[in-house]
C-alpha cells in the first residue's frame, strides 16, 4: 500500500465533482461543516496549485485547499476531506501537514488559520504551532464568513454576531512563533531536512523520528566506494519505504581518491603506524557532498546519525558549519542519547523490523578498507574472533603480486594497466583471500578519549608498504625524513576533522613534489595473513649505481684517507664536548 500526497495541478480537475460530493456527504454525516462547494471553484484551486491531493494505491483518497484574504494577510487551510474508506490510516495528518507547508511556502509572511469542530484536526493544528483564538483574531473578510452559510450551524454563528460558534478558531502567526522560540534559525513542522542516510540502524531511526516530528526529510548517500549497485538500490528502497520524500545517491569515489587516498599513499600514512585511516578519511568528503546537496535543494537543516561518543559527529558538524553555516545541524541519536536497544524498539513499534538486533558487529566498508566494531573492541584485552571479519581466509598457497607506480600513483597490477581506483579494487579482491591487512587500532579520539577499532584493509596496507619501499630506494635521506614528519601531521589533521584547513593543501603540494621520480615496480609475495616485500625495480633507484660504491663491499668514489679525514671533522663537536667533561671531572 502506497500513499502519495502532492500539490494539485490542472490534470486533477477531473476529480473536482467527486471531491465536492464527498465534502457534502461528510458534512451531512457530521451535522456540521461547509456542506456545499462549487466544482469550478475547486478546479481553480487545483489549476493554481493551491490545493493538496492524496492518493492511496493510485486511488483518490483525500483533499484540502487554501484561500487568501485581506491582501494576503490571512491564509485559511480549508476543505480537508479524507474519503471514508481511507480513514484511520494517518492520511488526514499527512494532508494537513502538506497544506500547511504549501501555505508557508507560498505565503511565508501570512497568518494561517483554520476553523473546525474535529478534535483530531485541532490536535494536528496544535502540533503544527496553531493556537486557539477568538474569531475576532481571524480574517474579517465577508467573503470568508459567507462561505459558512451552507453549514448547519450558521444560525449559531449569526446569533453570536460571528464572535463564536461550535467551531474552534486556530491561528498560526509566523512572527509570534519566531519570537516565542529563542533558538536562532529554529525549525518548524514541514521544514525540509537532508539526512545523511546509510541504510543502517542509526540513520533509519533518524529518518523515522524526523518524519514523525513532521519534517520533510530527503535522504542522501555518498558512495565513496563502500557499496555496490545492488546495495545502493536496497538502501534507496529502504529509505523510501520508511517515508523519505526523496532519495539521492551521489558517487564520489574518484573525487575521494584524487583528493585524499592519493595523498595517503604519497605519505605512506598509517595512524599510529597501524591504521590506514580506512573509513575515517571518507567522512569529511561525504560531509562536504552532503552539505552541497542540502544547499542545492534548499534544505533548512542537515541531519546525521552519529552518536555523542565518536569522531564522526565532529567531522560532520565541522564540514556543515564551514560549507553551509546557515543550516541547522541535527543529530537525534546524540541529542536524545538513544541506545541501540531503544532505536530497535522504536522502529519495531513503528512497524520497521529488519533484524538489526541480530547483528553483533558494526561494519563500515569503504574502498580504502573496512572498520569493525563490537563488544571486543570496547575492551583493552579481547581479540576479535575470526567470524567477525567480513572476508575469510580462502587461499593457502603463496602468490606473487607486482605493483607498478608512476610518479607515486598506482598504474598497474600484475602488468595490467588500469586507473588507480580499479587497481585498488583488484588488489583487494586478490589479497583479501589471504586474510591480509587485518589489525586492531588503538588511538586517541578527537574527544580526548582512547578508542579501539578492528579493521581489514589488505589493499591499503599492501599499497602503502610497497610505495614506501619504492621511496626508500629513490628519495634522499632528508626527503624521507621530512616526508615522514609532514605525513604524520597530515594523517593526524585528517583524522581530527581539519581537512579544510589550508595547511592541508600546503602539505599536499609538498607530498606531490616528492613523487616526481617515484616510478618503478615492486614485487610482493602473498601468504596467509601476511605478505613479503621482495624488492623493486626503478631507473631512479639510488642503489643501482655501482660506479660509486656497494654497501658493505667496495667503494670507488673515495679513498681510505678521505674517510679518515671525514670522520675527524664529523666527530669534532663530540670530541670537544667529551674533552671538556673530562677536565671538569
Amino acid at each position: 500500500m502506497k500513499i502519495k500526497v502532492r500539490v494539485s495541478h490542472d490534470e486533477d480537475t477531473k476529480y473536482a465533482y467527486l471531491i465536492c460530493k464527498k465534502i457534502q456527504e461528510s458534512a451531512k454525516s457530521r451535522g456540521t461543516g461547509i456542506a456545499k462547494k462549487d466544482p469550478e471553484y475547486i478546479k481553480s484551486k487545483m489549476i493554481n496549485g493551491n490545493a493538496i491531493i492524496a492518493f492511496f494505491d493510485e486511488v483518490l483518497a483525500g483533499f484540502s485547499y487554501l484561500e487568501i484574504f485581506q491582501n494576503n494577510e490571512f491564509v485559511v487551510n480549508s476543505g480537508l476531506i479524507v474519503f471514508p474508506e481511507f480513514r484511520k490510516k494517518g492520511l488526514a495528518k499527512i494532508i494537513k501537514v502538506e497544506i500547511f507547508k504549501l501555505s508557508r511556502k507560498k505565503f511565508p509572511n501570512s497568518k494561517i488559520f483554520s476553523i473546525t469542530t474535529s478534535n483530531p484536526v485541532i490536535k494536528i493544528n496544535t502540533e503544527l504551532g496553531f493556537k486557539p483564538v477568538a474569531f475576532s483574531e481571524l480574517t474579517q473578510s465577508e467573503k470568508f464568513w459567507k462561505g459558512c452559510k451552507s453549514c448547519a450551524n450558521f444560525d449559531i454563528l449569526t446569533k453570536n454576531k460571528r464572535k463564536m460558534c461550535l467551531c474552534t478558531g486556530l491561528l498560526y502567526h509566523p512572527e509570534n512563533t519566531k519570537k516565542n522560540n529563542n533558538k536562532k534559525n529554529c525549525l518548524f513542522p514541514g521544514d525540509k531536512i537532508v539526512l545523511a542516510y546509510s541504510g543502517g540502524l542509526d540513520t533509519s531511526y533518524c529518518l523515522k523520528y524526523l518524519i514523525q516530528e513532521k519534517y520533510e526529510v530527503h535522504t542522501v548517500i555518498i558512495n565513496t566506494g563502500g557499496f555496490n549497485k545492488d546495495e545502493l538500490e536496497k538502501i534507496e528502497d529502504r529509505a523510501l519505504n520508511i517515508g523519505s520524500k526523496s532519495h539521492k545517491t551521489i558517487d564520489a569515489i574518484e573525487e575521494y581518491y584524487q583528493n585524499c587516498i592519493k595523498y595517503l599513499i604519497f605519505g605512506n600514512i598509517l595512524k599510529n603506524n597501524t591504521y590506514p585511516l580506512s573509513v575515517s578519511s571518507e567522512r569529511i568528503f561525504q560531509a562536504i557532498k552532503i552539505a552541497k546537496y542540502a544547499t542545492s535543494i534548499k534544505a533548512i537543516a542537515i541531519a546525521h546519525g552519529s552518536t555523542g561518543a565518536g569522531n564522526d559527529q565532529i567531522r560532520f558538524d565541522i564540514a556543515f558549519q564551514i560549507i553551509c553555516p546557515e543550516k541547522i545541524t541535527l543529530s537525534p541519536i546524540r541529542d536524545k542519547k538513544i541506545s541501540r536497544k531503544e532505536e530497535i524498539e522504536y522502529l519495531k513499534k513503528k512497524g520497521i523490523s529488519i533484524c538489526w538486533d541480530q547483528a553483533k558487529y558494526s561494519i563500515n566498508k569503504g574502498i580504502w578498507g573496512t572498520s569493525i566494531g563490537g563488544k571486543e573492541t570496547l575492551t583493552s584485552y579481547h581479540d576479535l574472533p575470526e567470524e567477525a571479519y567480513p572476508t575469510k581466509l580462502s587461499k593457502n598457497k603463496s602468490e606473487h603480486l607486482e605493483l607498478e607506480f608512476e610518479k607515486g600513483e598506482l598504474v598497474s597490477v600484475n602488468q595490467e594497466k588500469e586507473k588507480a581506483i580499479k587497481n585498488i579494487i583488484k588488489i583487494e579482491k586478490i589479497a583479501s583471500k589471504f586474510a591480509i591487512g587485518r589489525g586492531i587500532h588503538t588511538g586517541d579520539t578527537i574527544l580526548g578519549i582512547k578508542g579501539r577499532v578492528a579493521f581489514e584493509a589488505s589493499a591499503a596496507i599492501i599499497i602503502i608498504k610497497a610505495h614506501h619501499l619504492l621511496e626508500k630506494h629513490i628519495l634522499t635521506k632528508w626527503q624521507l625524513y621530512w616526508k615522514e614528519q609532514l605525513s604524520n601531521w597530515y594523517g593526524m589533521l585528517l583524522h581530527e576533522a581539519q581537512y579544510l584547513d589550508p595547511v592541508m593543501r600546503d602539505i599536499e603540494k609538498f607530498l606531490k613534489s616528492t613523487q616526481e621520480r617515484l616510478t618503478g615496480t615492486v614485487n610482493i609475495i602473498l601468504y596467509p595473513y601476511r605478505f613479503h616485500l621482495v624488492g623493486i625495480k626503478s631507473k631512479f633507484d639510488l642503489m643501482a649505481s655501482s660506479k660509486i660504491a656497494q654497501y658493505g663491499e667496495m667503494n670507488h668514489a673515495w679513498t681510505a684517507e678521505d674517510v679518515k679525514g671525514f670522520t675527524k671533522i664529523l666527530s669534532n663537536q663530540m670530541k670537544i664536548y667529551h674533552n671538556l667533561n673530562n677536565k671538569n671531572d
